[in-house]
């Protein structure tokens, strides 16, 4: 368990983040609540008694999240701290301390899981580590996908990319990714998605205006194009949903790996920001039948593992990819914005360590 001054340092640290990431009104909301958050109400007392590890928890977010749905929902109080005009941190830590008493019932709900940052931006990495796959294996893809919160990223293959100059996806998706390329590009290879399934612990609805509006709640107020972009998105799930379902990760990856794999079809595990919320079990299950699936792989029948997850002591995130069949371990491949807003290609030769979230 946490103390009461490590919850507090955790809020500094998220703000490090946001300012990484050039969201200096949020990072000042951060700053604040770790200054002036108080035992006034049940969720304050929550967080400063928060029981797990608050960074890799994201207990910060989680309350920030809340907050942001309580301005978009037009609580007077908190106009002047979300549109930035108010900057002093002492008055900006005092009113968000007076919100959490007075909205104590709405607010608690928010810290019972973690953030649903569900942002198709990250797709870019993503879709650059499918390139990689792609040139190796051939065009066609089956994607299966963990942590999909609201499936944004199983639309993968419905964007348009344009990754370096490298482009990828329909021509004419309402949607295109074209984040700031940095480095050499991927490969040009051509991809196609035959399919897309994900699983979620707890996943969103975006049928529901309740979930969707969960989901805005999470992008930061900052990010002006994210947030046009996330309105974009919903509307084309809505118009045709994806196939996403609520389950545990290990069970999850287990059952469809053990499915029959077309041929010349790579079946390929991606996954973005999750794998620091599941248990350590979860991810020794996932590894193992992974590393099974991909001792049985073929030429014909190839499998892939994308992740795209974060590198806390950089503030950035890093794209790994490994292939069956094959000897390469796990490669990064990229680093990008957490999210999407760049990408760095690596050179050859790609680092092989095993990912950690911190070194």
């Amino acid at each position: 368990m946490a103390t009461e001054a490590e919850n507090r340092k955790s809020f500094a640290i998220q703000a490090g983040y946001c300012e990484a990431m050039d969201a200096p009104i949020t990072a000042r909301i951060c700053t604040a609540l770790g200054q002036g958050i108080t035992r006034g109400s049940e969720t304050g007392r929550r967080v400063l008694d928060w029981p797990g590890e608050p960074v890799a928890d994201a207990l910060v977010l989680r309350l920030v999240g809340g907050l942001h749905a309580l301005h978009r929902r037009g609580v007077p109080e908190l106009r002047r701290v979300f549109t930035g005009e108010e900057t002093d941190i002492a008055r900006i830590g005092a009113t968000l301390d007076s919100v959490l008493s007075g909205y104590d019932f709405t607010l608690m709900p928010w810290l019972y899981g973690p953030p649903q940052t569900n942002e198709a931006g990250r797709s870019a990495g993503l879709m650059t580590g499918i390139l990689h796959l792609a040139a190796r294996y051939g065009p066609r893809f089956e994607v299966l996908e963990i942590g999909s919160s609201a499936g944004l990223n199983l639309m993968i293959g419905r964007y348009r990319f344009d990754l370096g100059g490298v482009t990828a996806g329909p021509v004419d998706s309402r949607v295109t990714i074209r984040p700031d390329w940095r480095g050499p590009p991927p490969p040009d290879a051509a991809v196609t998605i035959v399919s897309a399934r994900g699983v979620d612990i707890a996943p969103l609805d975006l049928t529901d205006p309740r979930d969707a509006a969960r989901l805005e709640a999470y992008c930061w107020v900052d990010a002006v194009e994210r947030q046009a972009r996330l309105a974009a998105t919903i509307t084309m799930l809505q118009a045709e949903p994806v196939a996403l379902s609520r389950g545990d990760a290990a069970d999850w990856v287990e059952a469809r790996l053990a499915e029959p794999q077309p041929e010349g079809v790579t079946r390929v595990l991606m996954h973005s920001v999750v794998w620091q919320y599941l248990p350590e079990p979860t991810q020794r299950r996932i590894t193992a039948a992974m590393e099974t699936a991909g001792a049985a792989a073929s030429q014909e029948r190839p499998i892939g593992w994308v992740m795209m997850e974060p590198n806390r002591d950089l503030a950035r995130h890093e794209v790994r990819v490994r292939g069956w069949p094959g000897t390469t371990p796990m490669e990064m491949v990229a680093l990008t914005h957490a999210h999407g807003a760049w990408v760095e290609g690596c050179t050859p030769p790609f680092e092989t360590r095993a990912y950690r979230m911190r070194d």
